[in-house]
């Protein structure tokens, strides 16, 4: 077997960052990367030694809470459903190779080599994993998780980048010809289908104690069958999506030897595919004992707050589809925490604009622009809603539904976590516990809102007392859902199912069924908007609004003024003057924004390559 360096000692220790520790443990199940081997034979003779290379693929995963500037957080940040402290190179029209914002691209293509690398050595015959009485049967599984996860890998960079340049199984070497053009984008959707088609029959149902037969909580996170079925949902819904199905104005996307790479010749029975694959997976998650997490209580309002609070405090394990142990919650909650929390790390980053604010509905399930929705912008609360907001607010904020309460902080809001002595709601005018302290503070959010999603209200930022230790979710039941009806509407409009799915989502959320009757975009319309609110700050705004081909329409615009409250004025919390909504932010949008640039260093390296439109 040929002699191959692990990149560098550096490479690895980079790699270390392990993604499948035990919850509420300190040390996973792959717990340490090899720091002096550089012999890829002798790695992969040894079982520590391969399972902690797998952890290092593991390892290329995006966190969905964490900070950095490929999270979710980050593309919410490019979407409406956050404002900016700094204007983006998106916003400013500015997004190029050179100004790309992010790149994904260099670690994605990290982990399809790694996984390269891992698949060609872990059937070594002299590996001791072989040693063990299901040893061999071992080896196959790993290598079907490597497998699976080489083809997200790619399906992560084809949502941003579109079609990409398919390696196969080759391990490149320095000497080889890096000179490759991208692939057409039915021949990257079917790759990665086949591909995770391939890894599904390697890896198990579910990891489980062998001596018992119980799930082994210890193997949380890692590829079973169930997380493939659900990955490819998402993907044949993508392809099936307006964007990459029959774009006409991407006729222009070739490569330099005219080859055209998108599909601009519309395919209907892709629909078909997405909305088959979706209840196939919906019907494998029932099976597997999977269920849309529900919390009761005798008040109907309460259910469904309480559902939505606790569905990423302790709801995963019901919902949950494919988890994510170690993940950056905390970091969210600090930045989602105003400063009448206990503590003095508060950052108040996380400032959703006032389009966002106004996408979530009524208690009777009507949007406020929506005639009988009983909403108003005018008068103040005399009616405090214990735990969560004093008399005294503003009536814009009263009488919405209960997933409002869970996704938004507001003036006049309770405190999202333990509070300062003496403190029981947010104030964010200037001169309140929150505002920017008659101009002293930079610790205020512009818009005078805050995300409250995913934050723990016992937690005390002070000491961590009350801290829930919690995943994330990568894909959960509810998208499934949404998927199913989505694509069903678009291959079957008036089946029973779209309303059956789509009814079980908006019910849980503590709103009205919708009835049937509804034209087909009609329903096209309140699917987005389901989407758009129960999976906010999820990562799937940014790529919806792309996918549907709506960012510079109305319902999905992505480009101009953005508003919020007039948070340098006012003086309490019922001063008509904080509550005019004024300009915060002016975005640009440019239609080649469906697509992100390449890095400008990967077009130096490879002349082959080209950009999307635009760039």
């Amino acid at each position: 077997m040929k002699k191959t360096n692990l990149y560098t000692t550096a490479m690895i220790l980079l790699l270390g960052a392990a993604t499948l520790a035990p919850m509420g443990c300190t040390k996973g199940y792959f717990d340490a990367v090899p720091k002096d081997l550089v012999d890829v034979n002798a790695i992969f003779k040894n079982k520590t030694e391969t399972e902690n290379w797998l952890a290092g693929i593991y390892g290329k995963l995006l966190d969905p809470w964490g900070t950095a500037a490929s999270s979710a957080r980050y593309f919410a940040a490019w979407s409406d459903e956050m404002d900016l402290n700094t204007p983006s190179a998106q916003a400013t029209n500015a997004l190029s190779g050179v100004t790309a914002g992010v790149n994904i691209w260099t670690a994605n293509y990290q982990g399809i080599r790694l996984a390269n690398i891992f698949m060609a050595n872990v059937e070594n015959p002299q590996s001791n994993i072989l040693d063990e009485p299901n040893g061999a049967a071992l080896v196959q599984q790993y290598k079907g998780e490597a497998r699976f996860l080489r083809a997200y890998f790619y399906w992560t960079l084809m949502k941003l980048y579109g079609p990409l340049v398919l390696v196969g199984d080759k391990i490149g070497e320095v000497d080889d010809n890096y000179q490759q053009a991208r692939n057409t984008w039915s021949e990257c959707i079917s790759y990665v289908l086949s591909e995770m088609d391939a890894a599904k029959e390697l890896v198990p149902e579910r990891h489980t104690v062998a001596a018992t037969g119980a799930d082994d909580l210890s193997q949380t996170g890692r590829i079973n069958k169930l997380i493939i079925e659900a990955v490819k949902s998402q993907i044949t819904l993508y392809d099936a999506s307006p964007l990459f199905n029959g774009d006409a104005a991407m006729a222009n996307f070739k490569n330099k030897d005219g080859q055209g790479l998108m599909n601009t010749n519309y395919d209907a029975t892709k629909w078909d595919k997405a909305a088959t694959a979706a209840k196939e997976a919906i019907d494998h998650a029932i099976t597997y004992g999977k269920k849309l997490f529900k919390v009761t209580n005798a008040d109907a309002f309460l259910a469904a707050f309480n559902t939505h609070r606790d569905l990423y405090l302790t709801g995963w394990s019901d919902e949950g589809i494919w988890l994510r142990t170690v993940t950056g919650y905390q970091a969210w909650e600090v930045d989602a925490a105003p400063r009448a929390a206990n503590g003095t790390t508060t950052n108040s980053n996380l400032t959703p604009p006032q389009e966002m604010v106004d996408k979530f509905r009524m208690l009777n399930g009507k949007s406020i622009n929506e005639a009988g929705s009983g909403y108003t912008e005018t008068g103040f609360t005399a009616t405090a809603k214990t735990n969560f907001y004093v008399a005294g607010t503003s009536n814009m904020y009263v009488g919405r539904e209960p997933r409002f309460y869970n996704a938004i902080t507001f003036n006049g809001s309770t405190v999202p976590f333990v509070a300062k002595t003496g403190q029981t709601h947010v104030q964010f005018w200037p001169t309140g516990n929150s505002g920017n302290g008659g101009g002293s503070e930079v610790r205020y959010p512009r818009t005078g809102y805050l995300v409250r999603k995913n934050t723990n209200p016992a937690r005390n930022l002070s000491n961590n007392a009350g801290n829930v230790v919690r995943p994330a979710m990568y894909i959960r039941l509810g998208e499934l859902y949404l998927n199913y009806a989505e694509a069903l509407n678009e291959s079957n409009p008036g089946h029973a199912d779209i309303l059956l799915y789509l009814n079980a989502i908006r019910t849980r959320g503590g709103i009205p069924a919708l009835a049937s009757g509804l034209s087909q975009a009609e329903m096209r319309a309140q699917i987005r908007l389901e989407r758009c609110i129960e999976l906010a700050y999820e990562g799937h705004r940014f790529y919806d609004v792309r996918r549907w081909k709506n960012a510079n329409q109305p319902e999905g615009r992505q480009g101009g003024d953005f508003t919020g409250m007039s948070v340098l004025t006012g003086a309490s919390l019922n001063d008509p003057a904080f509550y005019v909504r004024i300009r915060t932010s002016t975005r640009a949008w440019d239609d080649r924004f469906y697509f992100f640039p390449l890095p400008q260093s990967e077009l130096n390296r490879n002349q082959k390559m080209v950009q999307p439109p635009g760039y």
